[in-house]
C-alpha cells in the first residue's frame, strides 16, 4: 500500500516513515511542505495520504487544504489528518463531502503504534477514524438537558461514542463485553432517539452521527 506522508518536523517525519515501512507500507513520498504535498498527491496517486494539518509556507491549515483539494480532484482519496490540538472545524471540513475514507488523529496517537497503524488501515479501506477526544468534545457540547443526546441512556452514549469513532457492532460488542445483538438493539435505539435512519453501512452511520452532533453549532 503506497503512502504519501506530509510532516514538516524532520524527526517525526522520519519516525513515521520507519513505522509505516515496518508495517509493510510503501512510502511513495515523504514531504515537509504544502507545495510538495500538492505535487506528490497529484503525480503519485497514493493509496492513502497521512498529512499534518499545519505545513509551510503558511503554517496554518496548509496540509488540510492540500488534502481537500486533492480529494476534489480524486473523490474518495483516503486521507488521515494529524493535528497537534483538537480543532472541530478541521474535522467538519474533512467530513463535509460525505465520501468517507477520512481520519483525524491527534499527534499524540502516533506514539501508540497499534492505534496509528489501525487508523491508517481503516482510512485506506474507506472507513472513518476519528480521534476519541474530538468525539468527546462533540458529545460534551451537546449533552445538556435541552439536547437530543439527553434522551440517551449512559450505555447508549457509550455505544454512540464508540460508533462515532468508526467501530463496527462487532468491535463495540467486544470492547463492552456484550453480545452483538445487544449492540444492534442499542444502535437502533440511538438512531431512533436522534431521528436518524438506521444504516448497516459503518461509514455512513459515522458521518450521520457526526453531522447530527455538529449541525446546530
Amino acid at each position: 500500500m503506497r503512502v504519501v506522508l506530509a510532516e514538516d518536523l524532520f524527526l517525526l517525519r522520519d519516525g513515521l516513515v520507519r513505522l509505516l515501512e515496518a508495517h509493510d507500507f510503501e512510502i511513495a513520498a515523504a514531504v515537509g511542505s504544502g507545495p510538495e504535498l500538492a505535487r506528490a498527491l497529484a503525480e503519485l496517486e497514493p493509496d492513502v495520504a497521512v498529512v499534518d494539518v499545519r505545513l509551510p509556507p503558511t503554517q496554518t491549515d496548509e496540509g488540510l487544504q492540500c488534502a481537500l483539494r486533492a480529494r476534489q480532484e480524486r473523490p474518495g482519496l483516503p486521507v488521515l489528518v494529524l493535528s497537534q490540538h483538537v480543532e472541530q472545524l478541521y474535522a467538519r471540513e474533512l467530513l463535509a463531502d460525505g465520501n468517507g475514507a477520512v481520519g483525524y488523529l491527534l499527534k499524540d496517537r502516533v506514539f501508540d503504534a497499534a492505534q496509528f497503524i489501525d487508523a491508517v488501515h481503516r482510512v485506506a479501506a474507506g472507513g472513518t477514524a476519528m480521534d476519541p477526544q474530538v468525539i468527546q468534545q462533540l458529545l460534551a457540547r451537546r449533552s445538556g438537558p435541552d439536547r437530543r443526546l439527553s434522551r440517551l441512556t449512559p450505555r447508549e452514549l457509550e455505544v454512540l461514542e464508540l460508533m462515532a469513532q468508526g467501530r463496527s457492532n462487532t468491535a463495540i460488542a467486544h470492547q463492552l463485553v456484550v453480545t452483538e445483538r445487544a449492540i444492534a438493539k442499542h444502535t437502533s435505539n440511538i438512531f431512533a432517539k436522534l431521528g436518524l435512519e438506521v444504516s448497516d453501512d459503518d461509514n455512513r452511520r459515522v458521518l450521520a452521527v457526526l453531522a447530527h452532533l455538529d449541525r446546530d453549532r
